[in-house]
């Protein structure tokens, strides 16, 4: 590894580093990374990125990748938030809306009395709580 790769790279990903690098050394022929070093990996990667770590450490990034996905347990869906919004006095205008995240969430909202353009600011929340 380059000086200047090794100035920029954070303490944990170095020491890392330096942990793959005396496996690599020491492995007979073409021997598996063991398990420890991959959880290593993984919890780099939580803090540090995939693509950062995976160059850090010379690792394949969809072997990491993988090993990311496999640790990663099943996604909690949040519980369903409810929230009432003040009616504007002297408006009529109904709105009906039905959101979709793309992961299979979905919100459905009715308004009274608002404008279709300040729904924005409600879905952008929606499609930003993961």
């Amino acid at each position: 590894m380059c000086a200047s790769l090794r100035d920029e790279l954070p303490k944990d990903l170095m020491r890392a580093h330096r942990r793959f690098e005396a496996w690599r050394q020491q492995r007979q022929g073409r021997e598996r990374i063991p398990q420890r070093l991959w959880a290593l990996a993984v919890r780099l990667v939580r803090r540090h990125g995939l693509c950062r770590t995976a160059t850090a450490l010379r690792l394949d990034y969809y072997s990491l990748k993988k090993q990311v996905e496999a640790t990663a347990g099943p996604v909690q869906p949040s519980a369903p938030a409810f929230v009432e919004l003040p009616a504007p006095a002297g408006l009529s205008k109904q709105c009906l809306f039905e959101l979709d995240n793309g992961t299979g969430v979905s919100r459905r909202l009715q308004l009274l009395g608002y404008e279709a353009a300040e729904v924005a600011v409600l879905a952008r929340h929606f499609w930003d709580a993961d």
